[in-house]
């Protein structure tokens, strides 16, 4: 059942929305064996899910598939779900998780795709006003393709999380499992790699490195 609707090829009319209170309710009734429950949660999650997935690992098939292994565990698991988290929160840290694993599996650190100028511009050369304000696509992905490759996996799922998932600083700590001083580490740490790599590879998105003898912000 996961499998197929993580394969479904559906229209925006078809995304669905659910409230977390909702939720919450489905999964108490999925815990109980309702399966048309279960498929209404992932019918509701499986977008948001693939794309971060995506991120995670930098390509869509990979991401497919750690998806469909993700849904599945989930509903192997959800006897052990605690409605008193978030069920989007219990999803993502069992799909981040996974993420990582496959990440190690491949023997490297894998790609991490930006989907959004803002991602370029606000999370990883929002303090450097000098940085080009336009960007292709296809520029942006060979971007994130060359120099994501310096992060950890512990500091590319904060960073994705954060950054282009949006989720607050509580909730990532959360769907990590450590604390919020550590998510903010791995994040500075993330980006300031990141901005470094930019640089030695990219310097036409960053600015004119200073004259010789001039700090330079790490």
């Amino acid at each position: 059942m996961a499998i197929q609707l993580v394969n479904a090829r559906r229209t925006p009319r078809e995304e669905t929305t659910i409230e977390p209170r909702d939720e919450r309710r489905l999964a108490e009734l999925a815990k109980s064996g309702d399966e048309d429950a279960f498929a209404e949660l992932i019918r509701g999650r499986a977008d948001s899910v693939v794309a971060f997935l995506r991120r995670m690992l930098g390509d869509q098939e990979d991401a497919r598939d750690v998806a469909q292994l993700t849904f599945l565990r989930v509903w192997e698991n959800l006897p052990r779900y605690d409605p008193t988290w978030a069920f989007s929160t219990w999803l993502f840290r069992i799909a981040g998780n996974l993420a990582i694993d496959a990440l190690r599996a491949r023997g490297t650190r894998a790609r991490t795709l930006a989907e959004s100028f803002r991602v370029v511009r606000g999370g990883l050369l929002a303090a450097e006003p000098e940085a080009p304000l336009r960007l292709s696509r296809d520029e942006v992905r060979r971007v994130f393709d060359a120099c994501a490759t310096v992060l950890s996996e512990k500091q590319r799922l904060v960073f994705v999380l954060r950054e282009m998932e949006e989720k607050e600083s509580r909730e990532v700590a959360e769907i990590v499992g450590c604390r919020e001083s550590t998510v903010r580490n791995h994040l500075f740490q993330a980006r300031r790699l990141l901005r470094e790599e930019v640089r030695r590879r990219f310097p036409e998105y960053a600015p004119a490195a200073k004259r010789e003898g001039e700090e330079v912000e790490a």
